[in-house]
């Protein structure tokens, strides 16, 4: 891994405006859609109930990667995992390591935190690199599950429609 990479979970405004950053250039390059300004950020980092942590590594103040993680319990697997949402590293940091330090860090962070034992990503089917390299540090394909999402849309009307 890299020489004198700094770990900083996301704590201030300051720290905010790197995650910010390190989130928008992942989108660009993953030719996504790109929702979340800070202020939605800054809700879901700092609100009452944190609903996902940020984490930054640094060499000399510069920003090399991030991530952005947040809890998820299983009991099929009986404990607490940690989903890590999006992964960024600067693209003079790659093939360095960097990517899977930043992944231990998430996962000693979880753990300590929540009490996390396994770790959950999404790769999209385009990025084969990344793929690749998920693959080489152990994380294996689900294949007996199918990932399911409920729009924001959806999630009202489903709301609504309990009541």
């Amino acid at each position: 891994m890299m020489r004198d990479i700094e770990f900083h979970p996301v704590q201030s405004a300051d720290d905010l405006d790197l995650l910010d950053q390190a989130l928008r250039a992942l989108s660009v390059e993953l030719g996504d859609v790109h929702l979340a300004d800070k202020a939605v950020l800054r809700a879901g980092l700092f609100g009452p109930v944190p609903a996902a942590y940020g984490l930054l590594a640094l060499c000399e103040g510069a920003l090399m990667g991030a991530a952005l993680f947040s809890p998820v319990f299983s009991t099929a697997r009986g404990a607490a995992g940690v989903y890590v949402s999006d992964l960024w590293i600067a693209e003079a940091a790659r093939g360095q390591k960097l990517g899977a330090g930043v992944l231990a860090e998430v996962a000693k962070r979880a753990d300590l935190l929540w009490g996390s034992k396994w770790m959950t990503l999404a790769v999209y089917a385009h990025s084969t690199a990344s793929r690749r390299f998920y693959t080489r540090l152990g994380f294996e394909p689900q294949s007996n599950a199918t990932t399911m999402r409920l729009s924001q849309d959806a999630m009202q009307r489903l709301i609504r429609n309990a009541q």
